[in-house]
């Protein structure tokens, strides 16, 4: 089976629907029509999500926004306001509740999530150490609020499952180890419906919290192995901002 395809996530899905106890979440960094796609995909299959937008498509993916909403899915914010303020976080405080209101003029939002920006020198959800999330209407910061001693973390960075290696902060080091040793660490798509459909497999004792990026999941063809190609050079860049942290 050809990984990151639409076809590939349907039978993803499918395997999903054999756990008890789990949450999906989309980080849509790139291309946001194409989170669409996998909307439709997951309403036909009864399936509701989080789509988290980064600000600078709010305006020319209003329709899109406004489409997933209106298909019952959750819109978020993948904010970045400490990266794109540099550092001041009085600042990127004040971007935040302004890009805030602007996607809440699309949609209701009071979920909100960090772009890792592995490029940036700072971490967006340090905003929190001076400031509360909850005096914004945000109810749910899917990092800070998920107990990650009860839930196993999956997340396709870097285009494998087990991107953590290469990843800067999407990634939870204080529990990856475990997950490693009780055989909760995977590499391909496959692996994980694999582990799914098995209901004596380790994966079945934990909450999950899967997370895609939709730009990635696409028909196998030209944009495919486009993609591929870019997060392969991706993942020697981040490699070596990993090595020199």
């Amino acid at each position: 089976m050809t990984d990151f395809t639409l076809n590939t996530y349907r039978s993803l899905l499918s395997a999903l629907s054999l756990h008890k106890n789990h949450r999906i979440r989309h980080d849509v960094d790139a291309r946001p029509a194409f989170s669409l796609r996998m909307a439709q995909i997951e309403e036909e299959m009864g399936v509701h999500s989080t789509y988290y937008f980064r600000s600078k498509h709010f305006v020319s993916y209003a329709d899109t926004i406004r489409a997933i909403s209106a298909l019952g899915h959750e819109v978020g914010y993948h904010y970045e306001c400490l990266t794109t303020c540099r550092g001041d976080i009085q600042a990127a405080y004040d971007d935040f509740c302004r890009n805030l209101d602007t996607l809440r003029n699309i949609a209701p939002v009071t979920s909100a999530c960090a772009h890792g920006s592995p490029r940036s020198p700072w971490n967006s959800q340090d905003i929190w150490n001076q400031f509360d999330y909850h005096a914004t209407g945000i109810t749910h910061e899917s990092m800070l609020d998920t107990d990650f001693s009860t839930t196993l973390y999956l997340t396709d960075t870097g285009r494998r499952w087990d991107g953590f290696r290469v990843s800067v902060r999407d990634k939870v080091p204080q529990y990856q180890e475990e997950w490693n040793r009780n055989g909760l660490s995977f590499h391909t798509t496959d692996e994980i419906i694999h582990a799914l459909n098995d209901l004596h497999h380790q994966i079945h004792q934990k909450k999950l919290l899967v997370n895609t990026h939709p730009q990635r999941w696409i028909p196998f063809g030209l944009a495919w192995i486009e993609e591929a190609t870019l997060q392969k050079g991706k993942n020697i860049i981040k490699h070596i901002i990993v090595s020199t942290r």
